[in-house]
């Protein structure tokens, strides 16, 4: 299955949100990466990633995603356990 990432503005919070459907891999991830901080590098804006819709996230792409929270201060919403326990392990193997 595709990715899809949709982009979203919440003006009253100044905040970007790109909501992700579909199997997430690390090439998916990294052309979030490239998009997320594209955005907010030019809009200055908060950015959140909407997981909600995500079907699969390999162990590779949750990495990535934990560096955008941690390192970019972006938002991650929307998961589901099994997502959560997959950033979790990420993290935990991450040097």
């Amino acid at each position: 299955m595709a990715t899809t990432i949709t982009q979203t503005e919440n003006p009253g919070t100044n905040e970007t949100i790109l909501r992700i459907e579909g199997e997430m891999l690390l090439a998916d991830a990294m052309l979030l990466e490239k998009i997320a901080v594209g955005i907010q590098s030019e809009t200055g804006s908060a950015i959140a990633i909407d997981l909600a819709d995500l079907d699969f996230l390999d162990s590779e792409s949750a990495a990535v995603l934990k560096r955008l929270s941690d390192k970019n201060g972006f938002a991650i919403r929307g998961m589901e356990i099994f997502l959560q326990t997959a950033i979790n392990d990420a993290e935990r193997t991450a040097t």
